[in-house]
């Protein structure tokens, strides 16, 4: 999959901007690992990355705040399928909206729903300490005659 970016005017002759990042600096920005970062690209999560003229990548500001929602998405529990998925509909182009806004509000649904769950088990959980915390809480003496 080749990107089809326009060449910006500050490119080097290799079409990678002088600002680009190589894979260590985006791998340790992200907290992915360069291996992560390069399955990302040859699974179709993101575009075919910009090259150096000796071949290395180099990740533009773009690709970086894809990279950015991509993780957002991942940490919000979207699986790797889906997000490929919502990739292809981006790359389509704006014909895709509909279809994007539909797998987007179906996630969000997925992730109120998970929320939902664990405010429940939050709940159990504060009334379990709750429950032992009045168990060692020092209790009254009673003088009875």
């Amino acid at each position: 999959m080749t990107s089809m970016r326009a060449r910006p005017p500050d490119a080097e002759p290799g079409g990678v901007t002088s600002r680009s990042l190589p894979i260590a600096e985006v791998a340790q920005r992200t907290g992915l690992s360069k291996d992560t970062l390069r399955y990302y690209e040859k699974a179709g999560l993101i575009e075919a990355v910009g090259r150096s003229s000796s071949g290395q990548r180099r990740y533009a500001a773009s690709d970086l705040d894809w990279l950015a929602f991509l993780l957002r998405l991942r940490a919000t529990g979207m699986s790797i399928a889906d997000m490929r998925r919502f990739a292809e509909l981006r790359r389509a182009g704006d014909v895709s909206v509909p279809d994007r806004i539909e797998l987007l509000a179906t996630h969000r649904d997925d992730v109120q729903r998970h929320i939902a769950s664990l405010q429940g088990h939050l709940d159990a959980l504060e009334a379990k300490i709750d429950h032992y915390q009045r168990l060692l809480a020092p209790q009254p003496e009673t003088d009875q005659p």
